[in-house]
């Protein structure tokens, strides 16, 4: 009865050892390849706990998430003949566990070098402002030349993106010079514009004014006031040719006054005046006196 038991006991421990040796648990992001005796089995382990043949089954884990592979920057030389570096970064995942882990030795680095070259091609059909301003176009032609090769590989190509165009020092400063060539153009039509717009609209004013002589004297104190209103200022004030025809006219006015005082009655004349003379001093100190002379005899 003993030896039923030891045997019992023996066998029970036996069979949770190969248990144990042949469980494995597969993560809900990962699949299993099974290997028998080298050969791989078609069905592919999927998540939760699965057992293996003791000693005869090996299971590769496969990654299914999507991963993130950045791509070291390459240089090139673009159509327009200017060298330039240029990195990415790609997003993939794998779609076909078995097919990633049979047919390709390593799929990671398999698509780093597909990225790189492929990046090395686009490159050298580009032009220097597409990698500038048009990336989406050659990030769409950087996953279609990349799609191919990694769809016999079961991996998906998710997107492809470039990260970063490096210019030569040389190049940067031909191309500030070239903005800021072109901000001055725009700066000087802008300015152009505005002197035409203004002459317009002068022209237009003026024809207005020489309409109704009153407004030209009504906006020259307007821009009095406008300009009173500094404090530092001195204002040069022009005469107005209308004030000049008015003290003209007033002018003439007076010089046809005698003309209308000849209907007055004249005065009869009276006694000339005295004449005074010149101040004499008397030795040069004393006070001044004035000689008037005796009134002359009348003649009658």
């Amino acid at each position: 009865m003993d030896v039923v038991a030891l045997v019992f006991l023996v066998l029970l421990a036996l069979g949770a050892v190969m248990w144990f040796a042949s469980a494995r648990v597969v993560k809900q992001i990962e699949r299993g390849v099974v290997f028998r005796l080298g050969r791989a089995q078609k069905s592919v382990r999927q998540p939760g706990l699965t057992a293996l043949v003791p000693f005869v089954d090996r299971m590769t884990k496969v990654n299914v998430q999507v991963i993130t592979l950045p791509v070291p920057a390459q240089d090139g030389i673009t159509r327009d003949n200017v060298t330039v570096k240029v990195d990415a970064v790609v997003y993939f995942r794998v779609t076909d566990p078995w097919r990633a882990a049979v047919v390709v030795e390593d799929y990671r680095f398999a698509i780093l070098q597909v990225a790189q070259t492929s990046l090395r091609s686009i490159i050298g059909k580009s032009e220097m402002d597409d990698l500038l301003s048009n990336r989406e176009k050659l990030n769409e032609g950087l996953e279609i030349m990349m799609d191919s090769p990694a769809a016999g590989w079961g991996v998906d190509i998710d997107r492809v993106e470039i990260k970063d165009v490096a210019l030569p020092e040389s190049m940067k400063r031909s191309m500030s010079r070239q903005a800021e060539a072109e901000r001055e153009r725009r700066s000087r039509v802008i300015t152009a514009d505005g002197e035409l717009q203004a002459s317009e609209k002068l022209a237009s004013a003026a024809r207005t004014m020489s309409a109704t002589p009153a407004a030209l004297q009504l906006r020259l104190l307007q821009t009095m006031v406008e300009v009173a209103a500094e404090k530092n200022s001195t204002l040069v004030l022009p005469f107005p040719v209308e004030m000049l025809r008015f003290f003209e006219a007033a002018a003439s006015g007076e010089a046809s006054l005698p003309h209308a005082a000849a209907d007055e009655p004249e005065l009869p004349a009276g006694p000339p005046e005295p004449r005074s003379e010149p101040l004499l001093r008397a030795n040069g100190s004393g006070p001044a006196r004035s000689r008037v002379e005796p009134r002359e005899a009348d003649a009658s």
